[in-house]
Formats: C-alpha cells, structure tokens, sequence
C-alpha cells in the first residue's frame, strides 16, 4: 500500500520535577540542600531515510510522543533527559501545520526536522540556595513538552519522471529498464500508486525513475488517479512524456501529448516548462513509425525549443539502450549546481510566537494568558508554601495583579492561569 498524506499528533517528552532535599550525613551538622535538577524531557524529530518510500510504517501510529525526563534526586544528582524520538520518514517529506503552512522540507538524506522540542526539567533547590535563603524548602516542576498537530506529505525524489495516459506502458517500461515489479495487464489503470525504481546505464552511472499513475483528461480537476499524484511531478529534473503510437490508442499521439500538456500546466504553471523528452512506445505494431513522424512534426510546429524525440517499443526492448544513454546525461547535466544540504542540518521547527500578558473574562472567571506567566505556574507546586509564596511575588512583578485590578477583580473570584484556578484575596 502506497500512502503519501498522513496527520499525525507529535508531544515532546515532560521535563523531569526538581526534588527538595537536604544533605544528611553523620558527623555533618546542617548539611545544606541537595536536590538536584529534573532532566529535560526528549523530542521528537523526523528524518529523511532514503530506504522509506511512503508514510505506510507511521498509518496505525497516530501520535508519537518521546520520553519523559526523570526527577533529580538527592546528592545533587540531576535526572535523565528523557530518550529523544527519531522518526523515519521518505525523501521528499513535507512538513505541514495545522493551517497548512510549510514547517520544514526534507530533501537530503539524513537532514532532520525537530517538530516537538522536550519540556526543560525542572531546578531542585540546591539551586535555591543563597546568603539569605540558607533553607529552600521549594522546588520547580518540569515543562510539558510541545504538542502539536501536523501533516505529512510526500513528493517522491526522483529524477526522471514518467507520464503519461493509461495503457502508454510506463509500467512495462520501468520494469524493463529496473528491477521493480510494478503491475502489467492489457486494461488501463494498472498502476494505482506510483513505483520507483533504478536505471544502471552500464558502468556509466545511474539514475532514479518514478512511475506515475496515468493521467486522463480532467485530472487537474480531480478526475481519474492522476490528480492525487500530480504533486510528485513536481520534484523531477526532467520528464518523459510516454505517447502510445498503436493504431487503437486513444486518445491519438497529437492529442494525448496536447492534453498532457494542458493537465500538467492547470496543476501547475511552471511544469510546462521543465526539461523533457517525448517518447513514443510500440514502435513494433505496424504504422507507429507514420504516427510517431506526425507527432515530431507537430510539436515542431509549436516551437517546442530543445526537446528530444526517441521511438521504443518497451515490449521488446526496441531504442531503449540509446534513451537510456541520454537520459543519464542529461540527468546529469541538470543535476549540476543543485545546492546540496549538509546532512547532518537540523531544521527547527519555530515554536508558537510569545504571547504577551493579557487578561480575559469567559462565564466570570479572569483568564490570564501569557507565554512567560503559564509557564512559572506550571512550574509551581502550588501545595509548597514557599513556591506558592515565589509565585505570588512573579504575579505582583510581572503585572499581573495590576492587570486584574484594573479588570475590575473583587475579593472571592476566580482566576485561571493555564491549568490552575485561584481564589483571588487582597
């Protein structure tokens, strides 16, 4: 099964809790704090593997989540980060959001996207400690990591690109030409997912075939197969436009390429314009030699500037070899000056911006919203007096009760600040 969309729920790891513990030793009066610090929770990446070739492995696992980061523990010994997730995925992964914004593109093998950064861990209050708090008896909890929804899709990474109408013989042409093993049969649409396979051009050198489901009149429109798999075009150095010259196809040579043509533009302006060569196949049924002359001559009549024409017969090996040989070199010649990522980049994906302070009413509760104020209260054990203490002095420096006030708060209503609710007192 060939699957090339996938939504998928990614969570990074929760940040360790730092842990309140003091140093206790014989012959050692007052040994001071030392409670270590939480360890960071992991992250989840995704990365290019060149062995995947669709998100088939990922169908049933819906939400990936790493590892949480362990406590700290006394001695002052800091917890564990919690296990990062690596997530294979193809060449040609496009990362999305939930609004279809592009997070990263994975184009190299090996190239690494961070989409769900771990929760930092929480500090144990060895960290507390200071000339004037000699006794912290507070710690901090650890961050919860970033969730977020995304979506993958797939544009196989491929160098030739076949298309044409059903029944042309992609299929019987890349299984001549590679070791693939896509389906042959005498009925059209065969191919129902795209095939890839390797073209070695004797010890010259080698090159990557897609085979792509037929396309049909409409296609861009969303007719027929073809519309789902246009996207794949799209990351090809060159096309090969495969015309059926027998007597019986339909529609005839002229028309099946003026209609390839007008599918592929409709998708997308600029794929009329990529490098291609147009092949005609069935060379060995008799009158394909007239019909493939009347098609050079009629695309020459259109101006078609540096297009290459070769006749085959994929059935019987017929022109192959010398299609194959320029193929590789015109592979080649466009692969030239293709920029070429360092493997080991990470892309990070950007987080939500920073949220300013603000202060809402919903059904009569005063909800405080802000990046820097939800995360110190989720930092905060709130059934610790001196945490509890700390965090109403951020409160009062931050602004917020000036905020609240100004609101028009009274004595005895409630405020939430992400998960937590207080009771709000002068």
């Amino acid at each position: 099964m060939f699957v090339d969309e996938l939504e998928l729920s990614v969570r990074g790891g929760r940040g360790g809790d730092g842990v309140v513990s003091f140093r206790r030793e014989k012959y050692v009066p007052k040994g001071g704090p030392d409670g270590g610090d939480g360890g960071d929770g992991g992250s989840v990446f995704l990365w290019a593997d060149p062995s995947k070739h669709s998100f088939l492995d990922l169908r049933y696992k819906r939400i990936l989540k790493a590892s949480d980061g362990n406590p700290g523990r006394s001695k002052n010994r800091h917890g564990a980060s919690g296990a990062d997730l690596l997530v294979p995925v193809p060449l040609g992964t496009i990362i999305r959001d939930q609004n279809k914004k592009v997070l990263a593109d994975l184009v190299t093998a090996g190239q690494r996207a961070l989409v769900a950064p771990g929760g930092k861990g929480g500090k144990g209050n060895a960290r507390f400690a200071s000339s004037r708090r000699r006794v912290p008896r507070l710690a901090e909890k650890g961050l919860p990591g970033v969730e977020r929804e995304i979506t993958l899709e797939l544009k196989l990474m491929a160098q030739v690109g076949l298309v044409g109408f059903p029944n042309a013989g992609k299929s019987t042409l890349l299984s001549r030409i590679t070791e693939a093993k896509p389906k042959i049969a005498s009925y059209p649409f065969t191919t129902l997912t795209p095939n890839l396979g390797v073209v070695r051009v004797d010890d010259e050198g080698s090159f990557v075939v897609a085979d792509l489901p037929g396309l049909i009149e409409g296609a861009s429109d969303g007719a027929g197969l073809g519309h789902r798999f246009l996207r794949h075009v799209e990351r090809n150095l060159l096309l090969l436009f495969l015309i059926d010259l027998s007597p019986d196809a339909h529609p005839g040579p002229v028309e099946a390429y003026r209609l390839l043509i007008e599918e592929l533009s409709a998708y997308s302006s600029g794929l009329a314009d990529y490098p291609k060569v147009i092949v005609g196949n069935k060379m060995d049924i008799e009158g394909s030699a007239e019909r493939f002359n009347e098609l050079r001559n009629s695309i020459r009549e259109a101006d078609v500037a540096k297009t290459a024409f070769f006749s085959i017969s994929a059935a019987t090996g017929l022109g192959i070899s010398k299609l194959l040989k320029y193929l590789l070199t015109r592979v080649n010649e466009l692969s030239e000056g293709k920029t070429i990522v360092d493997e080991e980049e990470i892309i990070r994906v950007p987080e939500s911006d920073e949220q300013l302070l603000t202060v809402s009413i919903v059904d009569g509760v005063y909800v405080v919203s802000g990046t820097a104020i939800e995360k110190a209260a989720a930092r905060t054990e709130f059934d610790n007096d001196e945490a509890l203490l700390r965090f109403q002095n951020y409160t009062r420096r931050s602004g917020v009760d000036k905020e609240l006030r100004r609101m028009g708060i009274k004595e005895g209503d409630t405020v939430r600040i992400g998960d937590e609710e207080f009771i709000f007192y002068e």
